[in-house]
This record gives C-alpha cells, structure tokens and sequence, in this order.
C-alpha cells in the first residue's frame, strides 16, 4: 500500500443560533490541530444558506488558516463554481497558491445546497450543467489559454491570467462527485483528482465506488489523460474515544444536531441519514457501514473496508462536525493520528508493522540475549578481578 494520507473535509458544520465568531475560531483552532497532528490535507466548504454550514468564502478561510500552520494543504471543499465567474476562480486560485507557497488545492462541485443557488436564480439542474462548462474554462485558463466564451452566467472576452501559478506546473485539483458518474467523467476528462464526498455518507455512495474509478480511467484514456489513484479522495464518517462506551457517550453532545439538520433542513437528499434518537443514530452510522463510532480498532477497520472496496485511493478524508465537544473532538482526532494513521503509512510494511515487528523479533531473541548480557556482566567482573589479583 502507497503512503495513504489523511485529512479532513470541513463543511463546517454548527448548529443555528450559537455564536458564529466562535465557531469560526473553532474551525481555525481545529486545522492548526490537525496540521501539528500531521494531517496532510484539509478541505473547506463553500455555503450562502440553512445557518449551519457558515464558511462563505473557503478562499479567505484558507488564507487565514495558512497563516496559522505549516505543513498542511488547504484545499476549497469545494468551491461552487456555477456560483462564480470562472475566471476569477482560477484568479483566486493562483494567488493562494503563492500566498501558501504551492499548500493551496482546488476543489470544484455545483453546490450542494438549493437554497444558495436559487438565490442566484439557478436551479439544480442549472448549476450542474455549468460546473462542465466553467469548469473546461478554468482549466484552459490555468494551462495558460486565452478564452472568449459566453456562458448562462458569465461572459468572457479574451480572458487570460496574469500570473502564473506558484506550483508548476499547476496545484492539484479535483471534481466532486457523490453517487453519479459527473464527477467521475469530469476529473477523467481532465485529469484531475476525485473527490468521493459520498464514499460513506449513503449506501449509493459506497456502492458506486469502483465504479466511479473505471469511469474515471475510461475517459482519461478516452480523451488521453492521465490518472492516478493517488488524486482520488474518499470522504468518510468518524468520531473514536478509548472505548466504544466513551465513545458513544460523546456523540450524545451533537450527533441528534448533526442528523436532524440533513433530515429537516438542508435539501440535500443524497444525504439519507436515518436515525430517531441518539442511539439510533449511531446504530445508522456503524451497522449500516458509513462510518464509525467506536475505537481505533473500528476506525482501522472501517479504513481497510473502503480501501478493499474502491481498489484503492490516496486520501480518507473525515467530514468535520461536533458530534462531541471540542475537546473530545480534538482527541478523536488525536487517536486516530497515533492509532490508525501509522497501519497505512509507511509503504509496504507500515510504520506500524515495522515497530511491531521489531518488538517481536526483540521478545523472541530477550532470553538468549538477556543470558548473554548477564554473562557479560560475569566476564568483565571475572576479568577485574583477575587484574585487580595480579597487582597485589
């Protein structure tokens, strides 16, 4: 196994009516957690409606949030670019790339929620067919293309960058998808990365995954691309304590928010979350396979089931919410970074298997060599005591 990386996909999520200046704060606090942990990557929602999912702009949340650590790639999660003018996307873009020296990554969807989009006079069906179009242009316009093109929203005259970007030849950029095959044809068409936002968040989802990644592959060979599995991002569902107890306890601090808000207010039905109360909830989540709720056993496992079921991706992203309070969040995502991390890193003997090899072959070898040692200690006693015998 290639080193799998780990990050977060942080919408974010915070119940309506607490104060949003603090739950910014806590967002911020979190991915400068995270970057300390060694997370690789963090990915920043864009959302205009519905009072929970509050970041307007992850443009200027990343720019903030650069500034606050040191390794950790900041990616738009995603940006909605039906909402935008293609060309100051790819602007925007280009300039968080040199303000995070090459940390920035581009992520692009319709957006998720009708009640932003309608505000722009767009319905659903509007904004996906303009995420292909605005989507052909940024990339044209990043490969360093002049472009005249009118779209339903925008018209672009001989529209070209003035700055090339700070990655060469480009930073990363990736489609999402949840269970059709948009995304996926669109990042083959391109080349680009594939953001599986719903690798575990339904059923759907999680049936669909390898057929996602032969879609992919069909359409870069269709259109002479070139992909890597390396690029494919899986977004998954996780919250780990100690014990399963604990970490069932936990949850009870958000997890009924959390459901109720894609039960009863956001119109985002690829998000069937089913659950009546606490305990039903975390039933839903761990027996019907889209996350885990448990320990880093769990986790581990849950990991390895979406690794065997895809053929294989390059990063688990873990959705961002508060089904527990700050810090039990904070130590679920420690557990995880100790725990569960290292059994996929490493290569191919982990850094776990490694250290737990090494443990095993010491203990094998303790008896004969704690005899040795002992009869070491004997000798060189034996051996001063003849010197010391000598000199008198």
């Amino acid at each position: 196994m290639d080193r799998l990386r780990f990050g977060t996909f942080l919408a974010p999520f915070h119940p309506a009516g607490e104060n949003p200046t603090l739950a910014l704060q806590r967002d911020l606090e979190l991915v400068e957690h995270l970057d300390r942990l060694g997370y690789d990557e963090a990915w920043i929602g864009e959302h205009h409606s519905a009072g929970t999912e509050i970041i307007a702009s992850p443009e200027i949340f990343i720019a903030a949030a650069a500034e606050r650590t040191r390794h950790i790639k900041l990616g738009t999660g995603v940006t909605s670019i039906a909402y935008h003018n293609p060309l100051w996307v790819a602007e925007r873009m280009v300039l968080l790339d040199h303000l995070t020296r090459g940390r920035a990554m581009l992520g692009c969807g319709p957006g998720s929620l009708p009640t932003d989009s309608m505000m722009l006079g767009l319905n659903p069906t509007d904004t996906r067919e303009l995420l292909e179009v605005d989507l052909d242009i940024i990339m044209r316009l990043l490969r360093g293309e002049t472009v005249t093109e009118q779209t339903k929203t925008h018209n672009l005259v001989n529209a070209r960058l003035h700055l090339r970007p700070y990655t060469q030849p480009c930073f990363e950029v990736a489609v999402a998808a949840v269970a059709s095959p948009t995304g996926p044809r669109m990042a083959g068409r391109h080349g680009i990365g594939l953001l599986s936002i719903g690798a575990t968040l339904s059923k759907d989802g999680f049936d669909a995954l390898a057929h996602h990644w032969s879609v992919v592959e069909e359409r870069a060979q269709h259109f002479g691309q070139t992909v890597s599995r390396r690029d494919w991002r899986l977004v998954g569902l996780m919250h780990i304590a100690e014990t399963r107890e604990q970490a069932y306890a936990d949850v009870q601090f958000g997890i009924e928010t959390w459901f109720r808000y894609f039960q009863k207010t956001a119109a985002f039905p690829q998000m069937a979350v089913e659950g009546g109360d606490a305990k039903e909830m975390i039933d839903f989540i761990n027996e019907a396979g889209v996350g885990a709720i448990g320990t880093v056993e769990d986790a581990r496992a849950q990991v390895q089931r979406l690794w065997d079921q895809s053929g294989g991706f390059g990063a688990m992203l873990l959705l961002g919410h508060e089904w527990a309070d700050p810090q039990a969040t904070k130590r679920s995502w420690e557990l995880i970074a100790q725990h569960v991390m290292p059994h996929f890193q490493g290569g191919e003997i982990s850094h776990a298997q490694s250290t737990l090899d090494a443990k095993e072959h010491a203990m094998g070898k303790r008896e004969d060599y704690a005899a040795q040692q002992m009869q070491a200690v004997a000798t060189m006693t034996e051996r001063y005591e003849k010197e010391k015998a000598g000199q008198s």
